[in-house]
């Protein structure tokens, strides 16, 4: 029988989110495919370094000692490297022991069309077009800032961390789009009115009911490998509706921050995310300084700024 990819929970990652391949980008974009591919080759044997998604990955690969049964989470390279150049990864992750066997190298083409093929429920590159198409066809994915691998994050594997913001990552970007058109005023008298009516589900509602699933199989919370929080812009009184809608889909945010334009960064930096996924480089940027973060782009015509 052929492995089921619909079982675990199945995140794809590019080769550049995974390992650092800043400097071999930059061959790649100055001097052309074929001196990239030459590099490559020739430093086949050397391994690479931790890029920013790493520990994730890590932190995810280590669920399934916890499993008795089955397998909880797949981890699948999806490269635009050819073959040719993708020994040199799969020596690293060899090397790094980590549990990853599966790969899609497309050779230059967008990975995006495989991404349901392959059952993915999250997708991580530091190549924006192919998160754009992984979004316009509903997969959970991001852009992963690769400019810097945050310190101090190396030896925290023992609990997964991921923080999520609200609106256009977790729900709709419908709010979104009351705040940008008529300012904060008409979007918290809008959350106030609306307070029992569940916000539309975002890019990432179906990542955390999954992340969800998982946490309820581990009924001591205290002792769950995965850790979830809300860090949003949000305020009072627009806080009880993202509240109720958490609640109405039956989903576990352990911990809720309603920040009403205070810096993220430092409150993610205390929380411990191995991930933050936010729709503005404005959050995203300076959270990149202290914990790995991911810009989530709006669904093609989503733009509420527009």
């Amino acid at each position: 029988m052929p492995y089921d990819l619909t079982a675990p929970l199945v995140i794809g990652i590019s080769s550049r989110a995974l390992f650092d391949l800043e400097e071999e980008n930059r061959i790649y974009e100055q001097q052309g495919l074929a001196a990239y591919t030459d590099y490559q080759i020739r430093n086949e044997e050397k391994t690479l370094k931790p890029g920013v998604g790493f520990e994730l990955v890590r932190a995810f690969l280590r669920l399934n000692e916890t499993a008795s049964e089955r397998r909880l989470v797949e981890v699948i390279v999806m490269s635009r490297n050819s073959p040719d150049t993708s020994l040199r990864i799969f020596n690293s992750i060899e090397r790094y022991g980590l549990d990853i066997t599966r790969a899609a190298l497309v050779g230059g083409a967008s990975v995006a069309p495989y991404l349901t093929a392959f059952s993915t429920d999250l997708f991580l590159s530091a190549e924006p077009t192919d998160v754009q198409k992984a979004i316009n066809s509903g997969v959970a994915a991001g852009v992963l800032l690769t400019n810097a691998v945050p310190a101090g994050r190396e030896n925290k594997v023992d609990q997964i961390r991921i923080a999520f913001d609200g609106d256009a990552v977790l729900f709709g970007a419908e709010a979104e789009r009351i705040y940008q058109r008529s300012g904060i005023d008409a979007f918290q008298e809008h959350e106030r009115s609306h307070e029992d009516e569940p916000l539309p589900k975002g890019p990432f509602a179906n990542f955390l009911m999954a992340l969800s699933n998982i946490q309820a199989m581990f009924p001591d919370k205290d002792s769950a490998p995965i850790r979830t929080a809300l860090v949003t812009s949000r305020m009072a009184p627009a806080h009880a509706r993202a509240i109720k809608t958490l609640r109405q889909w039956h989903v576990r945010v352990d911990e809720a921050f309603f920040l009403g334009g205070v810096s993220k960064k430092e409150i993610l930096a205390s929380f411990g995310a191995h991930i933050f996924f936010d729709d503005q480089h404005t959050h995203a940027d300076p959270a990149s300084e202290v914990v790995a973060s991911a810009v989530v782009p709006y669904r093609e015509g989503d733009d509420p700024s527009k």
